[in-house]
C-alpha cells in the first residue's frame, strides 16, 4: 500500500489488452500477476480494453477477454462489463479525453502539429534502411513557426500531433529491472500521440488513462521497458505524478523461442475446449516464472495470492514446458474431485460426456445415476488428467454393460459358474473394502480353489463378463472402479 498525503491508499493496477483476437498464455500471465498484486495488497484490479488501433480490432474479442478472465477465476473489479467509478473502460469511448489532453500539450508547447505526408515518411524510412540506420522521424515539423502552421491549416492539409522528446531523461526505478533510463531523444524521432483520425497512440492513451483512473502500479510486459522513459516525459509535460512501473520478463517456449501460434494453438479457448482446468494454467505459468519463494506444483489461487512477492520476480525469461501441462491438470482435477461442491459439477459434465460418446450404444440408465458416476470419479481420482479420459475406449466398460452369454464364458472355462459364485462371495463379504492390491491377492487364491482353470483363463473370463472386451485395465482395477454392486450385477447377468 502506498502513502499519499498522509493517507494510505490501496493500490490500483490494470490489465490493458487490445481486442485483436483470442487471448493467449502470455496475456493470461500479465493479467494474473496484476490480479495477484491487487489481491495481495487489498487493491483493485482494472480491465481496460485498449482498442485505439481500430484497423486491428476483432469483433467480439473484447467480450471474449472478460469471459476468459471470468473462466480463469481472476475477474476484474472494474471493466467495460462491470463498470466502475473511472469509466468508460474502453479507450474508443474516451476519445474526447485524449483530444483535450493533446490540445493541452499543444498549448504548453510540449507537442506540435505535423503535416508530413505518409509518402514523405515512407521515403525517410527507405532512406534510413538503405544506409543501414534505424528509421526515425527527422522532427521536421517541430521547427514550423506559428505563421507556417496557420498557413498549412488554412490549406486544409492533414495533420497529426507529435510529442517533443526532450534530452536528459531522469532514471526510474523499475520494480523488477531496478534503475533504468533510455535516452529516447537520441534514438527516436518525436512520436505521434494523436493520429489524423482523432484516435490516440498507445503512448498518449495509456499515460492519460493511468492518470485519470488512479493507477498506482503498472505491471506490464518487458517489451514496454524502453518506452517507459518516453512515458515519464509525458507525465512530466502534464505535471502529473507517475505510477510505479514493473516490467514482467517474457514467457517463452521451453526451447527459448517466443510463444507463437505457429508452434501450436496456445489460445486460452483451445485449452478450455481440450478440458484443461483454469487452475492448471495459472499454476504452470507461475511455476515456470518467478515471484515466489519456491517452485511448487499444485498451488491454488489462494496459495498464489498468499505467496506472491513482486520483489521475487527475476529478469530471466520464463520457460514454459507445455508437455507438463497434463500433469498439472491431473493434480488440479484430483482436487476438484475431492471438493464436494466442485465434484457435483464434474458429475454433471461426465454424465453429459457419457451420453454424447456412448448414447447410441444402449447405455443402461443405471450407469448414469449420480451415485455410480460419483464413485467412478472418486476411484479414478489421481489416475486421470482429463475428465474426457473416462469416456475413452479404455474405460468404455464403465458405461456400456456387456451382452455376454453363459456359453461364451464356458468356452473359456467349463468352471464358469463356479468362478462366478466365488467372485460373488468375494464381493459380498461383510465389511470388504477392497483395493487393487488386495483384490489381486484374493483373485490368486480364488483361482487356487478351481479344479483346473489357469489364472490367465480366470482373468480372461472375468474381463469378458465385466467388460465384453479382450483388453483394457487390469481386472482388479476394473472391479474396484465398477464397485461391488455393479460387478455382482454383471456376473449374475452373464451367468443367468
Amino acid at each position: 500500500r502506498e502513502r499519499r498525503g498522509g493517507m494510505v491508499r490501496a493500490p490500483r493496477v490494470r490489465f490493458g489488452p487490445s481486442p485483436t483476437g483470442l487471448r493467449h498464455l502470455g496475456g493470461l500471465r500479465t493479467a494474473l500477476y496484476n490480479y495477484l498484486f491487487a489481491r495481495k495488497h487489498r487493491g483493485a484490479f482494472v480491465l481496460r480494453v485498449e482498442d485505439t488501433d481500430q484497423a486491428r480490432v476483432v469483433p467480439g474479442a473484447a467480450e471474449d477477454i472478460e469471459d476468459l478472465l471470468d473462466w480463469a477465476g481472476i475477474p476484474p473489479d472494474e471493466s467495460p462489463r462491470r463498470g466502475g467509478p473511472f469509466g468508460p473502460y474502453q479507450q474508443s469511448h474516451r476519445l474526447e479525453l485524449y483530444q483535450s489532453a493533446s490540445a493541452e500539450l499543444l498549448e504548453r508547447g510540449a507537442a506540435y502539429r505535423c503535416f508530413c505526408t505518409p509518402q514523405r515518411l515512407e521515403l525517410l524510412k527507405k532512406e534510413a534502411l538503405r544506409s543501414q540506420q534505424t528509421p526515425r522521424y527527422d522532427n521536421r515539423c517541430r521547427h514550423l513557426t506559428p505563421a507556417e502552421v496557420d498557413e498549412k491549416l488554412s490549406q486544409g492539409l492533414d495533420w497529426v500531433i507529435r510529442f517533443r522528446l526532450e534530452k536528459g531523461v531522469e532514471p526510474f526505478r523499475d520494480l523488477v529491472y531496478g534503475w533504468n533510463k533510455h535516452e529516447v531523444a537520441d534514438v527516436e524521432g518525436d512520436p505521434v500521440i494523436l493520429k489524423g483520425d482523432g484516435f490516440p497512440t498507445y503512448h498518449l492513451a495509456n499515460v492519460v488513462d493511468d492518470h485519470h483512473m488512479g493507477i498506482s502500479h503498472v505491471l506490464r510486459g518487458t517489451e514496454w521497458l524502453t518506452s517507459t522513459s518516453k512515458h515519464l516525459l509525458l507525465y512530466k509535460a502534464f505535471g502529473w505524478d507517475p505510477p510505479q512501473f514493473g516490467h514482467l520478463p517474457l514467457l517463452l517456449n521451453r526451447d527459448g523461442a517466443k510463444l507463437s501460434k505457429r508452434q501450436g494453438d496456445i489460445s486460452l479457448g483451445r485449452f478450455a475446449r481440450d478440458g484443461y482446468l483454469p487452475e492448471a494454467l495459472l499454476d504452470i505459468i507461475t511455476n515456470c516464472g518467478s515471484g515466489f519463494a519456491e517452485k511448487q506444483m499444485g498451488r491454488t489461487l489462494e496459495e498464489l495470492i498468499l505467496q506472491f512477492e513482486i520483489g521475487r520476480i527475476t529478469t530471466h525469461s520464463a520457460l514454459l514446458d507445455l508437455e507438463k501441462l497434463p500433469e498439472f491438470n491431473r493434480i488440479h482435477l484430483a482436487r476438484h474431485i475431492e471438493h464436494v461442491g466442485l465434484r457435483q459439477k464434474l458429475i454433471r459434465e461426465l454424465q453429459l460426456l457419457v451420453e454424447h460418446v456412448y448414447g447410441g450404444q444402449q447405455v443402461d440408465r443405471g450407469v448414469l445415476e449420480k451415485e455410480y458416476v460419483e464413485q467412478v470419479l472418486l476411484l479414478r481420482k489421481g489416475h486421470i488428467s482429463f475428465l474426457k479420459n473416462l469416456v475413452s475406449s479404455d474405460y468404455s466398460y464403465l458405461w456400456v454393460r456387456p451382452s455376454v452369454s453363459r456359453e461364451q464364458l464356458q468356452t473359456i472355462s467349463a468352471e464358469a459358474d463356479e468362478i462366478g459364485t466365488l467372485v460373488l462371495g468375494l464381493m459380498t463379504k461383510p465389511g470388504a473394502v477392497l483395493s487393487v492390491e488386495e483384490l489381486n491377492k484374493e483373485l490368486r487364491s480364488l483361482q487356487e480353489q478351481t479344479r483346473e482353470t489357469k489364472y490367465s483363463s480366470v482373468m480372461k473370463l472375468l474381463r469378458l463378463a465385466l467388460s465384453g472386451q479382450q483388453h483394457g485395465p487390469s481386472v482388479a482395477e476394473m472391479m474396484v472402479t465398477l464397485g461391488p454392486k455393479e460387478v455382482c450385477g454383471r456376473i449374475r447377468k452373464a451367468l443367468s
